[in-house]
C-alpha cells in the first residue's frame, strides 16, 4: 500500500501544518513509512502553497508526489494547477466556496463544504485545514481519525486543542457521509 497525497491552496490556510500532522499521524502513530514536503510562495498569505505526503507500508524511493491518490484543493488556482496530476482512481476533494470552475462530470471530484463546516463547528475558517484532514480520513481511510487526533494534540497550542479536534471530527463525519 502506497498513497500519495497533495494538499494545495494558498499561504495562510494551514496546509503546511496539515501535511505535517498527516505525516506524523501515519508515521508516528500508525508506524508507516512517510515523507512530507512543502512548497509555499514568497508571501506568507495569498501565494500558492502545497504540502505533499507519501505514506507507504514499504520503503519510499522517490520523495515527490507524481500522480496523487488524493488531491485537496482549497483555491481555484491550486485546482487548475494540479487537477491533471491525479490517478484515474484517485480522489479530488474541493471546497466549492473557493473552487467554482470544475468538471462536474469528473467522478473523482468530491465537492465538500469544508470551510462552511469549519465555520459552523468552530466559528473560525482557519480550522478548514483540520476539517479537510478529517474529511480525507473519513473518505479514504488512509490514516485513522484516532492517529490524527493524537498528532493534532502534539502539534497545536493546547488552548486551541478542543477547537481543532472538533473541526477534525466534523470533517471526518463529512467524509464518511460522502464515501
Amino acid at each position: 500500500m502506497k498513497y500519495e497525497i497533495r494538499l494545495a491552496g494558498e499561504g495562510g490556510q494551514g496546509l503546511i501544518l496539515g501535511g505535517i500532522i498527516l505525516a506524523e499521524a501515519a508515521g508516528i502513530y500508525e508506524g508507516k513509512n512517510v515523507v512530507q514536503s512543502q512548497l509555499y510562495g514568497a508571501a506568507t498569505r495569498g501565494e500558492l502553497s502545497k504540502s505533499e505526503v507519501i505514506i507507504s507500508d514499504t520503503e519510499i524511493h522517490y520523495v515527490k508526489v507524481r500522480m496523487a491518490d488524493v488531491l485537496l484543493c482549497l483555491t481555484q488556482d491550486s485546482y487548475n494547477e494540479y487537477r491533471n496530476f491525479v490517478k484515474d482512481n484517485g480522489k479530488i476533494i474541493i471546497d466549492p466556496f473557493y473552487v467554482k470552475d470544475y468538471d462536474n462530470n469528473d467522478n473523482r471530484i468530491y465537492p465538500l463544504g469544508l470551510s462552511q463546516r469549519a465555520i459552523d463547528v468552530t466559528g473560525r475558517p482557519i480550522t478548514t485545514n483540520m476539517v479537510s484532514l478529517g474529511a480525507i480520513s473519513g473518505l479514504t481511510g488512509i490514516v485513522s481519525l484516532d492517529a490524527l487526533k493524537k498528532a493534532v494534540l502534539e502539534r497545536v497550542n493546547p488552548a486551541f486543542a478542543d477547537m481543532n479536534i472538533s473541526a477534525l471530527e466534523a470533517g471526518y463525519a463529512l467524509g464518511k457521509e460522502t464515501e
